[in-house]
């Protein structure tokens, strides 16, 4: 909504009403009375703070004059970068964004803005406002289009992480634009955004992508790796260092590749990429860091040969397994999906792993935060996904109610995810209509009251 009266009207309305001169006025906002009357005379620019000061004193929330303010002092001549950056500023408390966009335009005019622009875009960044770092990064990526420059790239890898969140259309989009950017960050950045590309696209399940970015974030880390061995002894001039070691990167693309391989079922394959990465005896840096990924490496190795090997029909590692995953808490769910999955495809029983884990099972249809590498969508659908497999273990041995009460609360997560393809709905659905005789007639009045939901959802 447009102002319809303008900072000095609405200034002068309340002096009046209130039986108040400038001199008064001005010790009661805690403002210079000459300030004052400058403003009431147009004679005198405004400063964010001194129009914060005045807001409150006529009695209105914070930013209620910023449309005002950008209409009347900023439109008016080139706006100075110092009386505005407080507004950017606090536009982005308020979540104010078509303010921030007004300004940004206006300062956009001069391209030697850009500089300060893009600090304030990743103070913003680092401030979690994403939103309204968008918006200052994308201006500056428009000044910086055909210089094809370093900053182009980084605002680029900026706007790609701001705008991960639980919509996978909207993560993927951001994924493929940002694919053209990447080959122009610097080293160090590359492999940081190759690894959040690929983390994405792991989450969105693309597999070929996630081995062709694998592969380049492996192939990068080793020259990288190679690089820092032959200048370990050597002066050389300090440069901008990955946020891990280079080998950290190389190891984790071959994870990554056991990764698609187990997602492919291709368990023979994924050991070999496994055995790969667990051995890291080449790695001769004995730092803090070093041996805290070293040991990490060894965990996930041994934790993902067993998975291999258990998903492959070795059901005599389950022990093991089960052992390992006790003291680690964070694998709960994963070792559940990979223990339910084998029970469903190889027919084997696992009533007593399923009561040692009552508990933890219980607590999975309320489970929001992230664990470890994965994303929240990345867990909502892990978690859907096992209660599918848990209803199916259910269900094929009988136990109806209790596999129907797995399959309701999966199609309710499932239902809030949003995704285009909807895979774990069709699933929830297939698994439905096979055992649908079995249901009571409460169980289908329920799962037709989230399928109509599902349907209301997808037809706005």
């Amino acid at each position: 909504m447009e102002p319809t009266t303008t900072i000095r009207t609405e200034l002068e309305n309340f002096m009046k009403q209130n039986g108040l001169n400038i001199t008064q006025f001005g010790l009661v906002a805690g403002i210079n009375p000459g300030t004052v009357s400058g403003i009431v005379t147009g004679n005198r620019t405004l400063s964010v703070h001194q129009l914060d000061r005045i807001t409150a004193t006529l009695g209105h929330p914070k930013g209620h004059f910023y449309k005002n303010y950008i209409e009347e002092f900023l439109n008016t001549a080139t706006p100075n970068i110092r009386r505005v950056r407080p507004l950017l500023y606090h536009c982005a408390e308020l979540d104010m964004f078509d303010c921030i966009e007004q300004v940004v335009n206006l300062l956009m005019e001069k391209l030697a803005y850009a500089d300060a622009l893009f600090v304030i875009a990743e103070d913003f960044f680092k401030q979690g406002k994403f939103a309204a770092s968008i918006i200052l990064y994308e201006s500056v990526a428009v000044g910086e289009k055909k210089q094809h420059s370093e900053r182009l790239a980084l605002c680029q890898y900026r706007i790609f992480m701001a705008k991960q969140g639980e919509d996978q259309e909207i993560n993927y989009q951001a994924a493929i634009h940002f694919e053209d950017y990447v080959e122009r960050l610097d080293d160090a950045d590359q492999l940081d955004a190759l690894k959040d590309l690929v983390n994405t696209y792991r989450s969105l399940r693309k597999w070929g992508k996630v081995n062709i970015f694998a592969k380049f974030m492996g192939d990068k880390a080793a020259i990288q790796c190679g690089i820092n061995q032959q200048v370990k002894l050597k002066r050389r001039k300090k440069k901008k260092n990955s946020v891990n070691p280079p080998f950290v990167y190389w190891a984790y693309s071959y994870l990554l590749h056991a990764g698609v391989c187990e997602a492919q079922k291709d368990y023979n394959q994924a050991l070999k990429y496994t055995y790969t990465y667990a051995d890291l005896s080449w790695v001769k840096e004995t730092g803090e860091q070093t041996l805290l990924w070293k040991g990490r490496f060894t965990e996930w190795a041994q934790a993902n040969t067993y998975v291999n090997k258990l998903l492959a029909g070795d059901i005599g590692v389950l022990p093991d397994y089960l052992a390992y995953v006790t003291s680690k808490k964070n694998e709960v769910l994963t070792a559940l999906v990979n223990i339910i999955e084998a029970a469903n495809q190889y027919d084997f029983n696992v009533d007593d792993v399923l009561k040692r884990f009552e508990l933890e099972i219980q607590s999975l249809t309320e489970q929001q935060k992230s664990v470890g590498v994965y994303t929240q969508q990345f867990m909502s659908e892990r978690i859907a996904h096992f209660l599918q497999e848990l209803a199916n273990y259910y269900l094929r041995r009988g136990e109806y109610q209790e596999g129907f009460k797995y399959l309701i609360n999966s199609l309710e997560i499932s239902s809030t995810i949003k995704s285009s393809s909807k895979a774990s709905i069709i699933k929830c659905v297939e698994l439905f209509e096979r055992f649908k005789k079995y249901a009571s007639s409460g169980t289908i009045d329920t799962y037709q009251n989230l399928i109509n939901k599902v349907y209301e959802i997808e037809k706005s």
